[in-house]
């Protein structure tokens, strides 16, 4: 089988320097859009080979854009790298037997399908795919489940943040609930799912057997809700959007300087009070209003008063990086342009390039088996003989799965 995760590359930034944690695994990726394929990328990341089945009709993120690289979106190009793209038609029997050939020694099957497609098709978990793969993970991620008041219901990363509550508390007075710029819900999920599938890994390798992981949009998003749903379960109070303040401490907020505007932070009273002394206004950390953390939160107003004549007199970044280096956490605010080019950036490999592609890189360092880049995202349907050939198919069956349209080189409109 040709499968460059085992080979690490040479040339660029950011790229894999070992075979990777998860060298020798294999995944099997039915999803689109966002979070299954970000679940799926981290897998990559670390040296699994993940075979990406496209339906005919391709992910439809290739779609989102602009911008474009050719035919294919930034949308998609940021979630999928590493990963080799086949695309069937599993609505036909040919396409179904194609699949189950390729779970042929498969580790993991990722997949997003509205509750019961799989079933429908004759590939539940429980009832086809267990008994003939007993080792298989599962892992099926879906917006509310597949049981409950909303099971089987489809799921949007926005629609989530709206249900469970994490628009509510974005914002501030002035704008009411807002959705979060980065689909937080999303992301989460493609997060939890990698937790929940390196668990059932370690599982399997006590007990032998698979399992299935049931991810949702719905709990991941209820998950993300601290510390607000930790306050309200102990106070009884609906927790309001504060803008940029935190709700249990202070000072945490971005202020104004001469040279942009910085976030500052406080998480102890020591700390407040070295803060004071750095700032040249020691006697702000002996003010009764201010001496515990309680009640700073309870006078923030008169706080914020305070810092803000303070910081707009000075240099916010020089401000930030001398905070810094004393111990204090504190850092400009930076557009993503900014933060991309940052010096630490480059020096944390948090942008990596190979061959004209460049992403985020992934943020998990491992000291004997680091990940990293492997391949650019594919084009639809790229490696769809590699992969085949790789499972047995001999060049007269990929011709005629091609010829009856069950396997495709070109998306369907």
């Amino acid at each position: 089988m040709n499968d460059a995760s085992t080979t690490p590359q040479s040339a660029g930034m950011g790229l894999a320097k070992s075979a990777g944690a998860l060298a020798g695994l294999k995944v099997i990726d039915l999803t689109r859009v966002l979070g299954g394929p970000y679940c799926t990328m981290i897998l990559s990341d670390h040296g699994a080979d993940v075979i990406k089945i496209e339906p005919p009709q391709g992910d439809e993120v290739r779609d989102w854009g602009p911008p474009f690289d050719g035919d294919d979106a930034s949308y998609f190009i940021g979630v999928n790298r590493n990963k080799r793209s086949i695309a069937l038609d599993l609505g036909k029997p040919e396409g179904k037997a194609v699949l189950l050939r390729l779970l042929e020694g498969a580790d993991i099957l990722v997949e997003n399908f509205k509750p019961g497609s799989m079933e429908k098709w004759g590939l539940g978990y429980e009832a086809d795919l267990a008994p003939k793969f007993p080792g298989l993970i599962h892992c099926r991620v879906s917006g509310f489940g597949a049981h409950g008041p909303l099971g089987g219901l489809p799921g949007y990363d926005a629609i989530l943040q709206a249900m469970t509550g994490l628009m509510s508390i974005n914002g501030d007075p002035t704008t009411g609930p807002m959705r979060m710029g980065t689909p937080i819900v999303d992301l989460a999920t493609g997060l939890y799912s990698v937790i929940a599938i390196l668990m059932a890994l370690a599982e399997r390798s006590r007990s032998g057997r698979g399992q299935y992981c049931d991810m949702t949009l719905h709990d991941c998003g209820m998950a993300l809700l601290h510390p607000q749903a930790a306050n309200f379960f102990l106070n009884g109070k609906r927790p309001m959007p504060m803008g940029n303040p935190h709700p249990n401490l202070s000072p945490y907020e971005k202020y104004a300087t001469k040279t942009g505007e910085i976030f500052i932070a406080s998480g102890n009273d020591g700390q407040f009070r070295k803060l004071c002394e750095a700032l040249g206004r020691p006697e702000l950390g002996q003010d009764p209003r201010f001496l515990k953390n309680a009640d700073r939160v309870v006078n923030r107003p008169a706080l914020m008063k305070e810092f803000e004549a303070v910081l707009s007199e000075v240099d916010g970044k020089e401000l930030c990086n001398t905070l810094l280096r004393i111990g204090l956490p504190a850092g400009p605010v930076l557009a993503i342009d900014e933060s991309t080019a940052a010096p630490h950036t480059a020096a944390r490999e948090m942008v990596t390039e190979l061959d004209g592609y460049r992403g985020l890189g992934t943020p998990i360092k491992l000291s004997r088996t680091p990940g990293g880049t492997r391949r650019k995202p594919p084009r639809f349907g790229e490696h769809g003989d590699e992969v085949l050939a790789g499972h047995g198919f001999t060049a007269e069956e990929i011709a005629a799965l091609r010829a009856s349209g069950v396997l495709f080189d070109k998306r369907r409109r």
